[in-house]
């Protein structure tokens, strides 16, 4: 599997490279600007690009706005972004086409090698790995709102938040100690509440519940 990484600071640039190759990964370019990273995307065409938000020249959304642009030439191309802090802003453009192969990691989450590991296998087969924190925070805006979201109960919005991690109904069955036809109602019941049509595509619907809230805003 082969990636483009970028990320300005040199140690964890340099960490990040190794670990990947650590875990089989091919690392076709590793840059530190945005420059850089326009052209890599484009000459390399890797399976999934992880990202810094924040990259040379404007040390602002640069890494963003590269990927972004890079996934308009290429649709569906599978996007890592790491942060260092949660910006929901960052964490709505990045969803807001609706494409799978996404994901939005705080970089705390790099130390634990085989949770980032998984979170790039995962995005890189059409998936997504949301930070449980940016999830908590784009849900939680809606807490006390008279929207759909509202009319889900505590154990539906615990559910919602593990799908929109990119877990399988297995995956939420494990963690909540329940079974998965359980887990499957809640699904459903979800689905119905929130006026989406209910899919057997996992990262297709936690894409659309996303987008969602995203937009209902």
């Amino acid at each position: 599997m082969r990636v483009v990484l970028a990320e300005d600071l040199f140690l964890l640039r340099d960490g990040l490279v190794r670990m990947l190759e650590a875990y089989g990964f091919e690392i076709a370019a590793a840059v530190e600007s945005g420059p850089e990273l326009t052209r890599a995307l484009a000459e390399e065409r890797p399976d999934v690009a992880v990202v810094d938000v924040r990259l040379p020249p404007t040390h602002t959304d640069e890494g963003l706005q590269c990927a972004l642009a890079a996934r308009r030439e290429r649709p569906g191309l599978p996007v890592l972004v790491l942060s260092q802090h949660v910006e929901q802003l960052y964490a709505r453009e990045l969803l807001a086409d609706g494409n799978g192969g996404i994901g939005y990691l705080l970089k705390d989450r790099v130390f634990d090698a085989e949770q980032f590991v998984d979170a790039v296998r995962r995005v890189a087969a059409g998936g997504t790995a949301m930070d449980p924190q940016v999830i908590q925070q784009l849900l939680s805006r809606r807490a006390g709102e008279d929207r759909p979201l509202g009319r889900l109960t505590p154990r539906e919005r615990e559910v919602l938040e593990l799908m929109a991690q990119g877990r399988s109904n297995a995956g939420i069955a494990a963690q909540l100690v329940v079974t998965e036809r359980a887990i499957a109602k809640h699904t459903s019941n979800i689905f119905t509440k929130l006026g989406l049509e209910v899919s057997d595509d996992d990262n297709r619907r936690v894409l659309a519940v996303l987008a969602h809230l995203d937009h209902d805003r």
